[in-house]
């Protein structure tokens, strides 16, 4: 039995899962990561782990926002905006030294990504490239079943990446789909939240298919450079806002048609993310897998 967690700025999702990656308990908590911190959450982890190793763990298996050394399980760098004092991090100090129980960290956007090659839309896949659309944008490339984390560990990175509108991170967000509804209508900045523009699109509301339609060209214009530079399998979508496939679809299906040679585009499989709210814990159960090189 192991250990799974997946820390995010709001929640830490946890529970324990056997080795074919099927969860035997779920629960969830606060992160409350503003008011406590990296310190704060070490805590609480600790707390977590405590509660659930009895004599039968495994192991502990991390999934978390921030940048991760996976070799030495620690977090290089976490926006302070975001968790402060959380960059630093050493979590195979904190789950070793305290509970003598093997561990392994790895970044969130990278555990949905091996979640969704496990045990989703990815399965079967020899290569894939995961997007992850929240308040910001992240990716994962993923080859024969393992992460590419590149020279810097910051392969993947599509936030920073450049397309016709300017950075990804500034055009391809729900932080930029609300904003640019709330401007078009006048109202206040945070008046809105991306279920209330989809619930406006749904109304026929002509400010906000304007804005969906201008984030799915951008994050056309994103997958057409990836799949240019990768050429994987599968792109598989995940995040908040992809949650409405049935109407995000045929949109930029539409889009990629435009950009991409006929062939590349009939060849490229793109699919919505399956697993949901698991992915996080699945991707890090599997990661841990490979680490200690356990046969699932």
């Amino acid at each position: 039995m192991y250990i799974c967690m997946d820390i995010g700025g709001t929640a830490i999702k946890y529970g324990t899962a056997d080795a074919n990656g099927v969860l035997i308990t779920q629960d969830a908590m606060p992160t409350e990561a503003l008011s406590h911190g990296g310190p704060g959450i070490v805590q609480k982890v600790c707390h977590i782990v405590e509660s659930l190793r009895g004599d039968a763990a495994e192991g502990v298996a991390i999934s978390t926002a921030g940048m991760v050394d996976t070799a030495s399980c620690t977090i290089t760098y976490a926006l302070p905006s975001s968790i402060p004092n959380y960059t630093g991090t050493n979590w195979r100090t904190v789950i070793e030294g305290r509970f003598s129980l093997p561990c392994s960290v790895e970044n969130d956007v990278n555990c949905a990504a091996l979640g969704e090659l496990w045990k989703g839309a990815g399965k079967g896949a020899k290569s894939l490239f995961a997007i992850t659309v929240g308040t910001s944008i992240g990716g994962c490339l993923i080859v024969d079943g393992h992460v590419v984390h590149g020279t810097s560990a910051s392969a993947g990175e599509i936030a920073y990446m450049r397309v016709p509108s300017g950075r990804l991170h500034e055009n391809c967000s729900a932080t930029r789909l609300v904003k640019d509804v709330e401007r078009t209508k006048a109202l206040p900045e945070g008046s809105l939240d991306g279920k209330q523009v989809f619930a406006l699109l749904d109304e026929g509301d002509a400010s906000a298919k304007d804005a969906v339609e201008a984030l799915i060209a951008s994050l056309a214009d994103a997958i057409t450079n990836i799949v240019c530079v990768a050429n994987p399998d599968c792109i598989i979508l995940g995040g908040g806002i992809m949650a409405r496939e049935a109407v995000l679809r045929p949109l930029l299906e539409a889009r990629l048609r435009e950009r991409l040679v006929p062939s590349v585009y009939g060849a490229t499989k793109v699919a919505f993310a399956a697993t949901q709210n698991t992915a996080g814990m699945l991707g890090a159960l599997y990661h841990f897998l490979q680490e200690h090189r356990v046969h699932s």
